[in-house]
């Protein structure tokens, strides 16, 4: 039984590192329906048309209905298999140029977003609208940070309004108080109004976090032993495709409305085994350079920040 296993995890590991076999070419001949022209093979040479058409039946319709929205293409079905199955040799095999293999990264993008939202929506067995739950979360974390700072405020109020009304340094610790407490107001709502902003083009700033994050990635990863000589443009092209894999994931997890927790970890374990995959690096080495890439990424991310919130604040006091 054991032996068996291990054949059959072997045949799997070997299939893993197999591209994609083009079917062989037919040689019935053919007369296309659209041209006329006569042909031996699968496709006809003048026009491009299969040579499966035929007559229309119910399953023709439905794969001509799955392929306005892109899911009729076999490369579809195919990529997705392959993102599950062998994410990172997939993704070697794409940018090494067998790209009619698969669909295109960026339409999968799109198509995965848009399947994801309408999960998150409540398109889920339990009904639950998950992205109005994120959002009422961050709101209210927010107008608690509001209430914390009113209260505060007041308390600060209170001290120095014990104090002698008349003098000069009171007056100035109430308009310092009252400042401070305008300030910190329309900063929480700047930020409201930035993270209400980004959930409404998650799509948007999930493209510009990929670019941003292969950036330090890349830096590790362009001298990789299996695929030498990466650019920065391919690499970003496989962040796609490998963010295309956990959002898969994602959407399954979603639909079941598995544990946020759980899914995240295994989508950021795939991710790191299709970087293996595709760079030849072994599993903690692929490791260790994105922990250091990601905490790099993290500490520019915190610099940002603290200059957003100083600017922020300069720019409110100069209103005043």
């Amino acid at each position: 039984m054991l032996n068996k296993l291990k054949e059959k995890y072997r045949a799997f590991r070997a299939w893993q590192k197999q591209p994609h076999q083009v079917a062989p070419l037919s040689e019935e001949t053919h007369c296309c329906n659209t041209c006329g022209t006569e042909y031996q093979g699968n496709y006809c040479p003048r026009c491009g048309q299969s040579a499966k058409v035929g007559r229309y039946s119910f399953k023709a319709a439905f794969l001509l209905f799955l392929d306005v929205w892109g899911l009729g293409n076999r490369g579809m079905f195919r990529s997705i298999r392959d993102l599950i199955l062998r994410p990172g040799y997939m993704i070697r095999d794409y940018l090494g140029g067998m790209q009619t293999a698969y669909f295109p990264p960026f339409k999968m993008f799109f198509l995965i977003i848009a399947l994801s939202v309408l999960v998150d929506s409540g398109l889920n067995i339990k009904g639950e609208n998950r992205l109005q739950k994120t959002k009422d979360k961050i709101s209210m974390n927010l107008e608690e940070g509001k209430s914390i700072g009113d209260s505060i405020s007041a308390k600060s109020k209170e001290i120095i309004f014990d104090e002698d009304s008349t003098s000069v340094e009171t007056i100035k610790k109430r308009e310092a108080v009252k400042r401070g407490g305008t300030i910190a107001s329309r900063a929480l709502q700047i930020i409201k109004t930035v993270f209400n902003w980004i959930a409404d083009h998650m799509t948007f700033m999930t493209l510009i976090w990929l670019l941003v994050f292969s950036a330090p990635l890349y830096l590790f990863f362009r001298k990789s032993p299996a695929y030498p000589g990466l650019r920065f443009s391919e690499f970003f092209v496989a962040m796609v495709y490998t963010n295309n894999m956990m959002n898969i994931f994602s959407v399954i997890s979603g639909f079941f409305c598995f544990g946020e927790v759980l899914t995240e970890f295994v989508c950021y374990l795939l991710s790191i085994i299709s970087l293996k995959q595709l760079t030849g690096y072994s599993f903690k080495r692929t490791l260790a350079y994105a922990i250091v890439a990601f905490i790099f990424l993290c500490f520019i991310a915190l610099i940002l920040l603290i200059l957003g919130i100083s600017l922020i604040g300069v720019f409110i006091g100069a209103q005043q």
